[in-house]
């Protein structure tokens, strides 16, 4: 299998995970203290990690790491936008439209001497 489809893959499960470590906190352990929140969420995050490295290993066998973290990001923002909008319940902005454009020109940029 092509080494950037399995870095991608593995890249959505980490950012499914570190979405949530990172900000379902904010909705599930509002109550607790912040020490709860922040040992739960490093349980969580341990889990992204576990998909991370080996999605930046793999990748880099073929992809710069400028490369590598321009679609970490986009990953990121389309992971973030849809558990933002229906998990935390925070309403759409065009903002979220404007980086996704900002982004489209930096994914550009960073894959335009593979496009040539």
């Amino acid at each position: 299998m092509n080494p950037i489809v399995i870095s991608i893959g593995l890249l959505l499960c980490s950012n499914i995970f570190m979405t949530f470590a990172w900000y379902a906190h904010l909705k599930e352990l509002s109550a607790k203290p912040w020490f709860v929140a922040a040992l739960i969420s490093w349980g969580v995050a341990l889990l992204e990690y576990l998909f991370q490295v080996p999605a930046n290993r793999i990748g880099y066998t073929v992809l710069s790491v400028g490369q590598l973290k321009i679609i970490q990001e986009v990953i990121t923002l389309s992971i973030f936008v849809p558990f933002s909008l229906y998990y935390l319940k925070e309403p759409l902005k065009l903002d979220y439209l404007w980086a996704g454009l900002c982004l489209l020109g930096a994914v550009f940029f960073m894959f335009r001497e593979k496009l040539s």
